[in-house]
């Protein structure tokens, strides 16, 4: 199966679609930009789910839903969000169709059903949320208000790629309220420790903290967060953000409370999310030309044990052999699958398995039964062993530990050598077109010339990095002055 993966150094593009589909990931569907997500991909989201759900219920968070569709009146009433999004809404404008009198069997929109208002399907939820607040918020004991939701939503893309740009994908959008700017900051604050957390401990995926630029904030926002990671073409990846919202909706949606003193103030609001592109950045971080491959604590199948046989006899003596090893491994929390299926051969299992990218393929025939051995081998380095059964349990435990911390030092090493610092826009345009990556830069701060980088080299501010230190310099574009670099790069 692997074979006809295209390679990553011929056609990175091509390599990515190819094996998002042949590892059973997800598809084009039949509306145009949006996908299918295969129980496989749907498998990884679930993982990813579940850990970052802990995480936010674990920082005092609760869960919600709100309507998919938003008036127009409500999208518009935040002038900064409304005119940010505008040209990737769709707007539903009637809500019945009818037979078509001059085309039998077909069916067209009811011009008597149109709605009295149009409604917006949501690019994000600001404006539906923030209406219900209003009126779940009347004094401080209400405050802090904490609410995640998990949702689809609709950004009409006209360019669109599998996982990391799509007409409608799945994500999760946090919005709470508080009662001062300090808690708010604090809190967008710590929305990007969970995800740069859940990025790096989970994902195995290395990530750069920082704000962004003005020109790139969230439209809306007075401060945006990001993590940014970076892929193996030397591309970045916006992987997470969270927005410091000041009171602009506050104020758009009238939601004040009362204060100890009495007062009547209006509250600091935040808004972060994550969505179903940290698939592709999983795929884009850790993938080689054989595959997929899949840090444990988010692989749906983590050990699969393939049994090598001629006749059901041997099967059944495998099956007996394994039934306690596998007993064993989920009780340590593992999650294992035995493919025993007579219509494959055990070469097609492996490879299907590679392809796939389950961490660790456990391969047991007759002469293992003699011997009380099994043949163990990692999917990220290929290295295989021969162990005794009755270790298998503690190897396999150790070895999951083991590519986890491993992926994430491969990804972290590429990382750190793909940051470049540079002192001349000469310098600058050579790492960006031939080495890629981050490129380390002073900027005079102004969108002009921000906006003149991006045109002359299609690389853009990705952030302001949380640890960087002051230093004297001058803009590698202007020459005007700058107190600290900022980090370009060409981006998904």
């Amino acid at each position: 199966m692997s074979k006809h993966l295209t390679k990553r150094t011929e056609d990175y593009s091509k390599w990515y679609n190819e094996l998002v589909v042949k590892a059973d990931l997800a598809e084009n569907s039949a509306v145009r930009g949006c996908m299918v997500i295969k129980p496989y991909g749907y498998a990884i989201w679930e993982k990813m789910q579940a850990e970052l759900d802990r995480m936010f219920k674990e920082t005092g968070h609760q869960n919600a839903y709100f309507p998919l569709f938003v008036p127009k009146s409500l999208f518009e009433a935040e002038e900064k969000n409304a005119e940010g999004f505008a040209k990737e809404c769709a707007v539903v404008t009637h809500y019945r169709l009818q037979n078509d009198p001059d085309n039998e069997g077909k069916l067209r929109v009811d011009p008597e059903a149109k709605l009295e208002e149009e409604l917006v399907v949501r690019p994000t939820s600001e404006a539906i949320i923030w209406n219900t607040y209003k009126g779940w918020i009347q004094s401080y004991r209400d405050l802090p208000l904490l609410i995640n939701q998990w949702a689809n939503v609709v950004r009409w893309e006209m360019r669109t790629r599998l996982f990391l740009r799509t007409a409608e994908f799945l994500w999760q959008e946090g919005h709470t309220a508080h009662a001062t700017k300090t808690e708010a900051v604090k809190e967008a604050k710590l929305m990007q420790k969970v995800y740069a957390n859940f990025a790096e401990r989970f994902m195995a995926m290395p990530v750069i903290k920082g704000s962004k630029s003005e020109s790139e904030r969230f439209a809306g926002a007075d401060d945006t967060f990001t993590i940014e990671a970076l892929m193996q073409d030397g591309k970045a990846l916006q992987a997470g953000t969270s927005h410091f919202l000041g009171q602009n909706f506050a104020k758009a949606f009238d939601v004040k409370y009362t204060s100890k003193e009495g007062k009547k103030e209006y509250v600091w609001a935040t808004s972060w999310g994550v969505s179903t592109r940290l698939i592709g950045g999983l795929i884009m971080t850790h993938s080689d030309d054989a595959g997929l491959v899949l840090p444990p604590k988010l692989a749906p199948i983590q050990v699969v044990i393939v049994p090598i046989y001629k006749g059901e006899d041997q099967l059944n003596a495998i099956t007996e052999k394994v039934s306690p090893i596998i007993n064993d491994l989920r009780d340590k929390g593992v999650s294992v699958k035995f493919d025993d299926r007579d219509t494959f051969r055990p070469g097609a299992k492996f490879a299907e398995y590679e392809l796939k990218g389950v961490p660790l393929r456990i391969a047991i025939g007759n002469r293992d039964l003699e011997n009380g051995t099994l043949e163990i081998a990692r999917r990220d380095t290929f290295e295989k062993q021969t162990i005794a059964q009755n270790k298998v349990v503690d190897v396999v435990v150790g070895l999951l530990e083991e590519i986890q911390d491993s992926l994430f030092k491969k990804a972290l090493d590429y990382r750190d050598e793909h940051i470049t610092e540079v002192s001349s826009f000469e310098e600058f345009k050579d790492v960006i077109e031939n080495k890629g990556g981050f490129v380390s830069a002073h900027w005079d701060g102004t969108i002009e010339t921000e906006d003149k980088i991006k045109e002359l080299t299609k690389a853009t501010i990705r952030c302001i990095a949380n640890d960087v230190k002051e230093e004297e310099g001058v803009c590698v574009f202007t020459g005007k002055k700058s107190n600290r670099r900022v980090l370009f790069a060409k981006a998904y």
